[in-house]
């Protein structure tokens, strides 16, 4: 970074953005927007960065977004290209899609801007305590650029690759999230069918080989305790599994697991009836399908 350090922004300040701009406003003059303006001035007040209108953003020698999906982040930039500057590093925290953020990349590397898609995992817990993971599509040089500054909130960063990896490998692993989910959920419906407590079997698997994220840090706290509350959505969750698809397709590789359970959650978006509930209320559809309950 240099002696000099670099002065930020960032937009977005939803669940996950909200902490990490936090991060960066304690350390750096960091510049936030949002769309709703009482949100940015919320910031200000507990953070002290400063709100400020959008095209004030592109005053930054770093600019971070963090937005729902890609063509957001690519209508943002479309919105600030007169005002961006050449040297610019735009960082984007979103969960997007590899093809049009190389799209994004692109349009902007002609404004002498560089781009790096940086996808976070670690959820909104992992976001406040300062211990996200990011992976990181790019180049190296943008990347080395960028390190330090995201050591600020990230645990782990890893260069994956050039742009549109980091998208890439953000998708298969939440794919790999929704089939532990789902595999979970369908066992566990069973083994209550057949007349054993969740809570022991619980206790076995996570002693067991068929552990994961999901039974050791999800199930018990949002499962088994009825609680479910709302920090992932389903309908985010579906949306990965859609761009985990498109990864597979531009691959050319089978994946018959990972397009069914793409499949599953589909359904249980529209059967359980909001994509806004917590991920892992799809054992809820299961439980009802099951004609039990998880606990």
């Amino acid at each position: 970074m240099g002696e000099r350090a670099p002065k930020l922004a960032f937009v977005g300040l939803g669940a996950m953005g909200y902490p990490l701009a936090g991060h960066l406003a304690r350390r750096f003059e960091t510049l936030v927007w949002n769309r709703t303006f009482a949100k940015a001035q919320a910031h200000a007040e507990a953070f002290g960065s400063r709100p400020v209108e959008l095209p004030e953003v592109a005053q930054a020698e770093m600019l971070f977004t963090c937005l729902p999906t890609s063509h957001e982040v690519h209508e943002l930039a479309l919105r600030l290209l007169p005002y961006l500057r050449p040297g610019t590093l735009w960082v984007d925290h979103t969960s997007g899609e590899p093809e049009l953020a190389r799209k994004t990349a692109a349009m902007l590397e002609e404004k002498g801007v560089a781009y790096l898609d940086a996808c976070l995992s670690g959820g909104v817990a992992g976001a406040v305590e300062g211990r996200a993971t990011v992976m990181v599509g790019g180049r190296p040089e943008d990347f080395a650029r960028a390190q330090p500054v995201m050591a600020v909130y990230a645990s782990k960063i890893v260069h994956v690759g050039p742009v549109g990896a980091g998208h890439a490998v953000k998708a298969i692993n939440n794919a790999l999230l929704a089939v532990n989910l789902w595999a979970l959920s369908e066992g566990m419906v069973a083994l209550v069918k057949q007349g054993v407590e969740a809570r022991l079997a619980l206790e076995v698997i996570n002693a067991s080989s068929g552990r994961s994220n999901v039974s050791e840090n999800l199930f018990g706290q949002r499962v088994l305790s009825r609680e479910f509350p709302n920090t992932f959505a389903l309908g985010l969750l579906a949306k990965d599994l859609g761009i985990a698809s498109k990864v597979i397709e531009a691959a050319g590789t089978p994946a018959p697991l990972l397009r069914q359970v793409r499949e599953f959650f589909e359904v249980a978006k529209r059967e359980v009836g909001s994509s806004e509930v917590d991920h892992t209320a799809v054992a809820q559809l299961l439980e009802r399908w099951s004609g039990v309950e998880i606990r």
